[in-house]
């Protein structure tokens, strides 16, 4: 009887580390996408008010380098976090959030920064709700995967025609969808930032969960930025 309370005694307090360790991982994670956000706000806000910087960075064929460039350090990044400490990881997220911003910074010009303020605060509040839904509900959503990643990659296909095609119809059902399709993903991805951590606690590899926190936080905040860009789209007045 003794050795079996002992070892729900340890079971227990094994338990409470990892969801304490669990408690810390989401918060590094929410803070990591949370500064990310910031310095993309900040770029796009400063490139986005600089007359000769618009006009240089969105003329000619640098428009489609600022435009593409964050999707080929998204796939660079994913190539290369094997090979990346913590803090190269670290730090090649951030660099990209800064580029992610100057691509954005046209929203500047094209809306009102009331509609920007406004839509923002919107997508905050869904993200906030659908984040919290991922992370509490029991029901496995692992099952979206397949079909969400299907839809996005849709959409990417979609909107890279668009630029050259300029169709409102499509552009109109690529937000829609949109929408749609990057809420389910702020579920699913944060289920499954949850699971991971979870299923790879017991290891001890912190420079790996790092890693993976970093990866869990590019995933959110890939979501929350296309979510606004979609609802900025469908709902945001222009200058």
């Amino acid at each position: 009887m003794a050795e079996l309370n002992t070892i729900r005694t340890a079971a227990g307090t094994r338990t409470a580390q990892i969801d304490e360790g669990l408690r810390a991982h989401m918060n590094k994670v929410y803070g990591t996408m949370s500064v990310g956000m910031v310095i993309t706000f900040l770029a796009a806000w400063a490139v986005g008010n600089n007359a000769a910087m618009m006009n240089a960075l969105f003329t000619g064929f640098t428009r489609y380098i600022v435009m593409f460039a964050p999707l080929i350090m998204v796939f660079a990044f994913g190539a290369m976090i094997n090979r990346l400490s913590y803090a190269g990881a670290q730090l090649f997220f951030y660099t990209f959030a800064a580029v992610m911003g100057v691509s954005i910074s046209y929203i500047f010009v094209v809306f009102t920064d009331f509609s920007i303020a406004q839509i923002f605060l919107v997508t905050a509040i869904s993200f906030a709700g659908l984040s919290l839904w991922g992370y509490t509900t029991k029901k496995d959503i692992s099952g979206w995967g397949s079909f969400l990643i299907m839809g996005l990659i849709g959409i990417i296909v979609a909107m890279v025609i668009n630029i050259f095609i300029g169709s409102p119809a499509i552009m109109f059902a690529v937000s829609v969808l949109g929408v749609l399709i990057f809420a389910g993903l702020t579920a699913y991805d944060t289920q499954n930032i949850k699971n991971t951590y979870l299923a790879h606690a017991h290891q001890g590899d912190a420079e790996w969960l790092g890693k993976a926190g970093i990866m869990g936080a590019l995933s959110l905040y890939l979501n929350f930025i296309n979510m606004f860009m979609m609802l900025l789209s469908l709902f945001g007045n222009r200058e």
